[in-house]
């Protein structure tokens, strides 16, 4: 289940029938489960060859469909052809009306965080999603190592790649003492374990810099690490230091970290997440698209929902929670109470599904004085509010989606409150494919699949 840096190149696959009537051919891996056990309640039968017959079949690269025959044996594709006729015991699947394509990447999820208890979640494989990497925004719960030591004694259904995650090295060295630029002892811990990661097949190095605890860590810290990944082929994904206010900046810190340690950058998620900034998204691209013209190699993913989720600490980048004028500044700027919606509250879990201007009304104060209130309630019992925030434009999306370097994802987890991680793959093709004609289908399966492996 290790990461495959040429997964396209090792094609192989299982198939499914998803539900926007696309065939999901799997990277390179023998992984449906709905091949070798019960799908949706039915027995299927096993069998050591399938054959296809009459998909339209996009090969993921951005060229047209072609309508041929798919044969695959022992899991993996071992003919394809026009006309291809059926051997012994060889199990037939008619496929005339459907498209075939290779199973989708999803390069920014959070849905390995359940495959221990879920090994085969329906939110992942019902959207065509094949690939899933971990360690994104600079989040990991054990060294890569075990992650896949995991994975081989459980196996899964869908294949992962993962990130060393800056933010796992900071908690593990710096413990609750990281609200500060680590030392030089602490950042030669931090190497040694992305060392080890890289080892373990890691893709290379990812940061959460709008999250405790990274967002104390300097750009330096980064770059020392990078420059780890870089020596060792591997990439650079982060979750930016600011995507509001600061926003400016933090793409100015992304593209430095990519250019002095000569790593290839991958933005996640890009958004303008403030209502402020609503219609900058062609700003932020010309950054992106001047950095590729002197060489950098900058990518970026994207996911087709106007809302995020997080903890609403975000939206106080100098984590000044005593600060009424902070709140303030929120609200006016990056996002307005009705846009922020409760996901998680422990201190009081009926507030969830709530707005923050309902809130507010329900308490009969402000909504700044509501959202300072939550905030420190949940602070004083050790937790975090989470909100799903309503706060990106619908312009932005598509302008960033029609960028030729960003890919699809979905940010997503297994059953979470957010829809991305149950719809986020067949909501482009929906509505930004067959609705708003953002992309082409074949442009929108490369973004699935080749651009992402």
């Amino acid at each position: 289940m290790k990461a495959r840096k040429n997964a396209l190149d090792q094609a192989g696959g299982g198939v499914r029938s998803a539900p926007i009537g696309v065939l999901g051919l799997g990277v390179f891996l023998f992984i449906n489960p709905c091949f070798s056990a019960k799908c949706a309640g039915h027995e299927l039968p096993r069998a050591d060859s399938w054959l296809i017959k009459g998909a339209l079949v996009y090969d993921g690269n951005g060229t047209a469909g072609r309508k041929v025959d798919v044969r695959l044996r022992e899991g993996k594709i071992s003919k394809i052809s026009a006309h291809l006729q059926p051997v012994k015991d060889e199990q037939v699947r008619a496929a005339e009306g459907l498209i075939l394509v290779p199973g989708f990447i999803d390069p920014h999820s959070h849905h390995a965080d359940s495959l221990g208890k879920i090994p085969a979640p329906a939110s992942v494989l019902a959207q065509g999603i094949t690939t899933v990497v971990a360690g994104v925004d600079g989040k990991a719960n054990m060294p890569v190592s075990e992650l896949f030591e995991q994975l081989e004694q459980s196996p899964v259904a869908v294949n992962v790649a993962a990130f060393g995650a800056h933010n796992f090295y900071r908690r593990v060295v710096m413990a609750d003492d990281f609200r500060r630029e680590a030392s030089t002892v602490e950042l030669g811990r931090m190497r040694r374990m992305l060392i080890a990661d890289m080892d373990a097949g890691a893709l290379g190095l990812s940061t959460g810099l709008e999250y405790d605890p990274g967002i104390y860590a300097s750009t330096d810290e980064i770059i020392e690490l990078a420059n780890v990944a870089s020596a060792r082929g591997g990439r650079y994904s982060s979750h930016l230091r600011s995507e509001d206010v600061a926003h400016d900046a933090a793409v100015t810190e992304f593209l430095e970290i990519a250019e002095r340690a000569n790593i290839p950058a991958h933005m996640s998620h890009v958004k303008l997440a403030m209502s402020a900034r609503w219609g900058d998204a062609s700003g932020v691209l010309a950054r992106l698209n001047q950095a590729r013209s002197r060489g950098l190699n900058v990518t970026a993913d994207v996911y087709p929902y106007n809302a995020w989720q997080a903890p609403l600490d975000v939206l106080l980048p100098e984590r000044n929670f005593d600060s009424p004028a902070a709140y303030q500044g929120v609200l006016a700027t990056i996002a307005h109470p009705q846009s922020i919606r409760i996901a998680e509250y422990a201190p009081e879990p009926a507030l969830v599904g709530k707005t923050l201007q309902e809130i507010a009304q329900a308490r009969g104060v402000e909504p700044d004085a509501a959202l300072m209130d939550l905030m420190q309630t949940a602070i004083a019992r050790r937790t975090l509010p989470w909100g799903i925030v309503s706060n990106i434009s619908e312009e932005d999306i598509r302008t960033f989606m029609a960028w030729p370097y960003a890919s699809i994802c979905s940010d997503g987890k297994v059953d979470d409150r957010h829809p991305r991680g149950q719809g986020a793959f067949p909501r482009v093709l929906a509505r930004y494919v067959r609705e708003q004609g953002v992309l082409s289908l074949q442009e929108a399966l490369r973004r699935m699949t080749s651009l992402s492996a």
